[in-house]
């Protein structure tokens, strides 16, 4: 429990330049426009993204309430670039929960 309150509390001490490494971009795809519309948005974050550390982003870059995240890491397929074979990189997503009534207008500029 007390590793919890300590990951917790290091996430909360984060810079804001360390906050937009942390959250890379929004995902626009439309599986994720479907889960806007449950007060859900997606985005690609770093791999070493914790959960508490991508809660405490999102709620500080956009200033709404978060109540959960769940992360996937997308593994990277492999490919061919120009008739050799290659590896994608690997890409972890966070589905974030936002509180009822809160949303994000990802058209707008952040200050």
């Amino acid at each position: 429990m007390t590793n919890v309150l300590a990951i917790r509390k290091k996430a909360e001490r984060l810079s804001r330049e360390a906050m937009f490494d942390i959250v890379r971009a929004p995902l626009i795809t439309e599986k994720a426009t479907a889960l806007s519309e449950k007060n859900q948005m997606v985005f690609k974050v770093a791999l070493s993204a914790t959960k508490p550390e991508i809660k405490v982003a999102v709620e500080t870059l956009f200033g709404v309430k978060v109540l959960g995240v769940n992360t996937l890491v997308q593994k990277g397929k492999a490919k061919r670039f120009k008739g050799r074979p290659g590896q994608r990189s690997d890409i972890k997503k966070a589905f974030v929960q936002l509180a009822e009534g809160q949303s994000i207008d990802l058209t707008a500029k952040l200050a």
